[in-house]
């Protein structure tokens, strides 16, 4: 039996002094290339793919198992696959890449796929959802993960839930799923004496459940903001506070449909998703919630934390300006005597007396000191009360 790792593909930035600032930007950069949907031509017909110029040549890996052993084989000929519809076994077919359009019609043809399930698979990306086609159940979610190197992806997996087998399909390489392949290897738990509805419970559960890392990510991120911006707002914290609403709005935008989907798995009445099933699928639902929930809350503390930048901005500029007032106003009665000692008239008899320039100097301190003392007092310079 042969074991099977998933590459991981790095979009992100990398290195040692990667930080969480990092990580929200790259999310916010992959959150809004993610939602600019290929679409077809006007008035195309139903079924129409459309597959990026470069996107990954597609790789298979089929794992069939049952309650006694398991098998995992590379499939390079897609019509291996045809093995999968053979009762008996649970195959889990994987598919990552859509770069050759042949071969992805292929594994429709083979598994009598729908050409609207199709068409919503290939064409990404989609809104997070559960539809029944026949025989078959088509199940989109979007999948987050922060890889090794800190950087996030961002990506669509769509599912389709046959009587005994699940086809997954993925745009690039590598996923958060090899936990579920685990499961399948080590033979423990229900996994191995469940049928395909489970299999598929526990995909949609994993990538669920790994919205977690990301949105402990965005809240430490949230909480270091917090901070500078009471200590020092600057503009690049401005702009970081923007990209961090920009993509937590993203976010929601995956999550919450992704919710309804999950929900719509347990309400309605399908064959293909037993009564069990549907028990651990409202375990699904409740993360799904919490998740919406907590990125529902970052994203008013983000709205909070912009209108603490504006208040701390204003706050800091009145504070200028009152300094700046409290100077003009000690220099106006300085300026008033050092001009009118300032004339030219003949006729001025301080300017003949031996004592009056000291006699000024001290008059234009005494008035400085006493303003200076008398803001204090009040409170508008320094501690005073």
């Amino acid at each position: 039996m042969s074991s099977w790792t998933a590459t991981p593909v790095v979009l992100a930035k990398t290195g040692a002094n990667t930080t969480g600032s990092d990580i929200v930007s790259t999310l916010l950069d992959l959150g809004s290339a993610a939602f600019k949907k290929r679409h077809p031509k006007v008035g195309a017909s139903p079924g129409t793919l459309l597959i990026a110029d470069d996107a990954p040549p597609p790789k298979i890996r089929m794992i069939s198992y049952d309650a006694h052993e398991c098998l995992e084989v590379d499939v390079h000929d897609v019509e291996q696959l045809a093995t999968a519809l053979e009762p008996g076994n649970v195959t889990w077919v994987d598919v990552q890449g859509f770069g050759d359009e042949k071969l992805v019609r292929k594994i429709g043809e083979i598994f009598a796929i729908h050409a609207l399930a199709m068409e919503d698979v290939v064409n990404m990306p989609q809104r997070p959802k559960a539809e029944s086609y026949d025989k078959q159940v088509l199940i989109i979610t979007r999948m987050v993960r922060i890889s090794d190197s800190e950087s996030v992806d961002m990506e669509q997996v769509s599912l389709i839930l046959g009587d005994n087998f699940v086809l997954t399909f993925q745009e690039r390489y590598g996923d958060i799923l090899d936990p579920v392949r685990e499961r399948i290897r080590a033979g423990t738990g229900r996994m191995r004496h469940s049928g395909s509805s489970y299999l598929a419970y526990a995909i949609v559960d994993t990538i669920v459940d790994g919205y977690y890392p990301v949105i402990e990510a965005i809240g430490d991120h949230l909480e270091q903001l917090e901070t500078v911006v009471m200590e020092n707002p600057t503009n690049e914290v401005l702009r970081d506070l923007n990209r961090t609403k920009n993509m937590l709005v993203n976010l929601r935008r995956a999550v919450w449909p992704q919710r309804e989907a999950v929900n719509s798995l347990i309400r309605d009445e399908n064959p293909l998703v037993t009564d069990e099933v549907r028990v651990f699928l409202r375990d699904t639902y409740d993360h799904s919630v919490q998740t919406a929930e907590v990125i529902e809350m970052y994203r008013e503390m983000s709205t909070g934390l912009m209108n603490t930048y504006l208040s701390s901005i204003a706050n800091r500029t009145n504070e200028v300006m009152k300094v700046l007032t409290i100077m003009a106003s000690i220099f106006i009665p300085l300026t008033f005597l050092a001009g009118i000692y300032g004339m030219n008239f003949e006729h001025m008899p301080e300017l003949h007396v031996r004592w009056a320039y000291p006699a000024v100097w001290c008059t234009m301190v005494a008035t400085a000191g006493g303003m200076v003392a008398f803001f204090w007092r009040k409170g508008w310079l320094g501690g005073g009360k």
